[in-house]
């Protein structure tokens, strides 16, 4: 009987602890093959520090509760090992932590880099002769990842920029005859316009356009089509992807900076385009970041994100059970209408670093909608509520104890 290791990665999500409930849940009904299953205290910095904690420690209530709760219950990090040729030392230090506390099982719950450490693990693993049955579990609000139908996090995210860009063309509908007539709402989504595309779920009398990553920006064309809007509707709704680029290649919010995982810096394309308008148009216009609103909205999370989360952290352990590995479990739709799905499963060499874009034929024609295949596509994963309890008014989240392991190992630094 071998332990096993679980680790959060990347930006968190209002699922991923749906995912982790349903890892560690899932492996408490093994008990006879997973001993404790250890958490990386914030994510894979975790394993290389030795700061192990023992999920053991956490009543029954407390992880089924992570199901409704948002963030990273045990901590994340965006922290991407280098290759194994420029730093085999942390490959390595894996390995022996992993050694040292008997942990045999490795749950990466990440995205496409987080794909990539774990198909590493497995390999280095097995040449240090001390195999690591190494799965991923998906998660990224982007929407990125190969294989899968969707992402955990996205359909959540999804749901709130929807109801968002719905709710605050409302009140901008309901002023615009004397004051505010633009609103401008900048979604995530660096390469891939999947969350600016949800924008485009609302009713077709609300005047709304998207900038996509996908569709260089066209300054003319594109104040041309607000002018419109506004002449039509008296106001406009504009929803832009923080990866819109001018024609060059330059990102309009680029800052110039980059954070850890060498991904340019990114924020500010609201204010951008809000001024490109004021400038040209004259109007006056409100923008907002939806930032770490739209991804932490557990209140507002899609009934089948929640249900898909959970059922792919599960997946991943019974994938192990079944001694598979260098694999990640998948959604796999098997129908539109009415929606259904079951679980799949694809192998890491071929997920890992490969990033899925949204398909040219779920953009309409001129760039600044959606088609009805997008629709498609997006409406059944917003579909469907599940709220978490209350209490005194707020959501009743569950607060983990993370109780730590003895460390065994001479401390590392990362």
């Amino acid at each position: 009987m071998k332990n096993a290791f679980y680790a959060q990665s990347g930006g968190v999500t209002a699922v991923i602890n749906a995912s982790a409930c349903g890892v560690i849940e899932t492996a408490r009904k093994h008990s006879d093959k997973i001993g404790t299953v250890y958490a990386g205290q914030n994510g894979i910095i975790g394993a290389l520090t030795e700061n192990l904690i023992d999920t053991s420690k956490e009543s029954d209530a407390d992880i089924s509760a992570l199901k409704h709760t948002p963030s990273g219950g045990f901590g994340s990090c965006r922290y991407k090992m280098k290759s194994l040729e420029d730093n085999k030392a942390e490959y390595e230090r894996l390995i022996e932590v992993f050694k040292a506390h008997d942990i045999g099982y490795f749950f990466y719950n990440g995205g496409g880099d987080s794909a990539d450490t774990c198909l590493k693990v497995s390999q280095l693993s097995e040449s240090m002769g001390y195999p690591i049955q190494a799965i991923h579990v998906p998660k990224t609000v982007d929407n990125d990842l190969p294989v899968t139908d969707n992402c955990p996090g996205f359909g959540s995210v999804a749901k709130y920029i929807a109801v968002s860009t719905m709710e605050a063309s409302f009140d901008v509908a309901s002023m615009c005859a004397t004051s505010t007539k633009i609103f401008v709402l900048e979604v995530m989504g660096r390469h891939a316009g999947w969350i600016a595309a949800a924008g485009g779920l609302v009713d077709d009398s609300i005047p709304v356009v998207i900038l996509f990553p996908e569709v260089d920006f066209d300054e003319k064309k594109f104040l041309a089509k607000v002018d419109a809007n506004v002449k039509e509707f008296g106001y406009c709704t504009v929803v832009v992807s923080e990866g819109t680029k001018w024609a060059d290649g330059r990102f309009l919010a680029e800052q110039g900076t980059r954070d850890d995982f060498g991904h340019a810096q990114l924020g500010g394309a609201a204010p951008v385009v809000a001024n490109l308008i004021k400038d040209a148009l004259g109007h006056k216009y409100h923008w907002a970041v939806a930032d770490y609103l739209q991804r932490a909205a557990r209140h507002l999370s899609s009934k089948s994100d929640v249900e898909q989360a959970y059922a792919l952290g599960e997946a991943a352990v019974n994938l192990a059970m079944e001694g598979k590995n260098s694999v990640m479990p998948a959604v796999i739709r098997t129908s539109n209408n009415p929606y259904t799905w079951e679980i799949g499963m694809g192998e890491l060499k071929d997920i890992a670093n490969v990033e899925k874009m949204m398909p040219m034929d779920y953009i309409s024609d001129d760039g600044f909608g959606i088609t009805d295949a997008c629709r498609e596509y997006l409406q059944p994963l917003i579909e469907g509520e599940d709220y978490p309890p209350y209490k005194n008014g707020l959501p009743d989240y569950v607060v983990m104890k993370k109780e730590m392991v003895e460390k065994k190992l001479p401390s590392f630094e990362v």
